[in-house]
């Protein structure tokens, strides 16, 4: 029986998955910056998908936020598997030695399990900036003033969708359909992963408790869409980039599962950074993030992890998430 509980881990086949938040730090003389990356890695015993992920070593770069110094030349950034799932953790590597080589630092990893614990460590200074999902900015910037600093560009946008999965040949076709039903969560804080189920619930005046049968958190976005496949659950709520991303490459796992609802739009993932950080350093980051489509080796990374570019974006491209929050804030 599949519990409920907070980041509790799929039984069965995703018990050989190891998922995670990373928070990477990069140090050195000038700046130091602290990615999180949600990322899966199969053992032999639990995968049917070919493609799969390199096997790219980061022992050597792993270090606690809590030993991060005084930070004077430091900063910080949070990279979700938003675009890219388990196959582009490689490239999660090659964008961090990409920001290294371009702004001559040392890159360290910090492993954390949940958007709360990002945001928590770039409130207290701990971590400087980060890759997260637009849930979490919005909540960080109404409560202790979180920046935008850049987003990715996808397909000539910058907004991403939560779309309601079941397994392709289930004969559920609504949300409703999912009355008593098994459904995943991805985190608290998730919006396209917790709350837009939240406001659907809502609208029909029902709760997770109330509707579904279980309601695990899965912790990843493909770790629900694998669940889903895998028949462990009979529904999630996923980020539209990663479920076309995974399709796009041909995974087995999504073709074994359908949409049956698709939200509004919201705002991409952005990058973040905690509001007392050093302006020249923010800068330098932005820079070197809004020009890598324009150098030959940065162009090939963000191809690979299916981003146009960063660009600059609006605080108010995140509207439509505080909306969303209002509408489900008496829950």
């Amino acid at each position: 029986m599949l519990s409920s509980d907070k980041y509790h881990v799929f039984p069965g086949i995703l018990q050989n998955m190891c998922k995670g938040l990373f928070a990477v730090y990069i140090q050195g003389a000038e700046v130091m910056i602290c990615v999180a990356v949600s990322f899966l890695i199969f053992t032999a015993a639990g995968c049917g998908n070919s493609n799969k992920p390199e096997n790219i070593d980061f022992k050597d770069t792993v270090i606690q936020p809590e030993t991060k110094k005084d930070g004077k030349n430091s900063i910080s950034i949070c990279i979700g598997a938003m675009i890219t799932p388990e196959e582009g953790y490689a490239y999660y590597k090659a964008l961090l030695d990409y920001i290294g080589e371009n702004l001559y630092i040392e890159v360290n990893f910090v492993e954390k399990v949940s958007y709360q614990e990002v945001n928590t460590l770039l409130e207290q200074d701990k971590i400087d900036a980060a890759f997260v999902c637009g849930g979490p900015y919005v909540e960080g910037k109404s409560k202790f003033g979180l920046e935008l600093l850049v987003a990715p560009q996808v397909d000539g946008r910058t907004i991403y969708y939560s779309y309601i999965i079941v397994q392709k040949e289930s004969k559920i076709d609504s949300f409703t359909g999912l009355k008593g039903k098994s459904f995943a969560l991805v985190d608290p804080m998730s919006n396209s992963g917790k709350k837009y189920p939240d406001y659907l619930l809502k609208q029909i005046g029902e709760s997770e408790n109330t509707f579904f049968s279980e309601h695990p958190y899965s912790g990843a976005h493909d770790t629900s869409i694998k669940a889903v496949a895998e028949g462990i659950v009979e529904g999630a709520a996923v980020d539209s980039i990663i479920w076309n991303y995974m399709s796009a490459n041909k995974s087995s796992y999504v073709h074994k599962t359908k949409i049956i609802n698709k939200s509004p739009p919201f705002g991409i993932p952005p990058v973040v950074v905690r509001p007392d950080l050093n302006k020249e350093l923010k800068e330098k980051l932005r820079s070197t993030l809004l020009d890598m489509h324009k150098v030959s080796k940065g162009k090939r990374i963000l191809e690979n992890m299916r981003i146009d570019k960063f660009v600059i974006v609006e605080d108010s491209n995140y509207d439509s998430i505080r909306k969303l929050d209002k509408e489900t804030a008496d829950r």
